[in-house]
């Protein structure tokens, strides 16, 4: 039953997704309010900015309170390619004035909500995302792409774990040679030959379950504390 839910809500959020885009392309009214009430009160401290979409949205609807227990601030719409977080980045990321920012998209633009997917302009999506932060003296963290063996509301695409895994092995290379840290999510979440989701954590082979939220806050947890800040 969670997973029918599941799939119809992304279903929904896809359609809803359409409809805003002929107005607000890139849904910056989806958090205005939200960012109005932070930047209108200075002693509210925003200590880390989650950007992302689905997979980031449900990550905070799913366990709320591991976000206010780390001051982490969610910034995720689902259905979104990295070019719509990069038209909104200033606006939900850049003036909450974070300490840091978590990025982590491309599973939308290998699944081509936006159109044809090209791994350069994802790239080059992700590294102007990483510019705007560093040129206000935020700290960035970037992730991996979540394994996944395909996409239920695209099944045309086809290659899925290749781009996946090419996709990553980019965004690990800038974050070393940037000297920005990376979580690895794949590693900890991909189940074996087949390069999927492990179904131990997802319901629907594309979004973690609670469980798979579980690794998730692990790892992310374990790359805040070994920051310097």
């Amino acid at each position: 039953m969670k997973h029918f839910l599941i799939i119809i809500i992304m279903f929904w959020n896809l359609l809803l997704g359409h409809t805003i885009q002929a107005q607000d392309w890139a849904n910056k009214a989806r958090y205005a309010q939200a960012n109005q009430a932070w930047t209108s009160q200075p002693e509210k401290q925003c200590h880390v900015v989650m950007m992302g979409n689905s997979i980031t949205e449900y990550w905070e609807e799913l366990h709320p309170e591991f976000f206010v227990d780390n001051q982490l601030v969610g910034r995720g719409i689902s259905g979104q390619v990295s070019s719509q977080m990069l038209v909104r980045f200033r606006q939900d990321v850049i003036n909450l004035n974070p300490q840091a920012v978590v990025i982590n998209c491309g599973t939308n633009d290998i699944a081509e909500n936006n159109g044809p997917y090209d791994e350069d302009i994802t790239m080059d999506n992700i590294q102007s995302m990483v510019e705007l932060v560093v040129n206000h003296g935020i700290q960035v963290i970037l992730t991996s792409v979540l394994p996944c063996d395909g996409f239920v509301w695209n099944p045309s695409v086809s290659n899925v774990q290749e781009k996946i895994q090419s996709l990553n092995r980019r965004i690990m290379a800038f974050a070393h040679e940037s000297s920005l840290p990376y979580i690895n999510y794949y590693t900890s979440m991909v189940h074996g030959e087949s390069r999927a989701l492990n179904p131990a954590y997802t319901e629907d082979g594309v979004h973690p379950s609670l469980a798979g939220y579980a690794v998730m806050e692990r790892l992310l947890l374990e790359t805040l504390h070994n920051i310097n800040w």
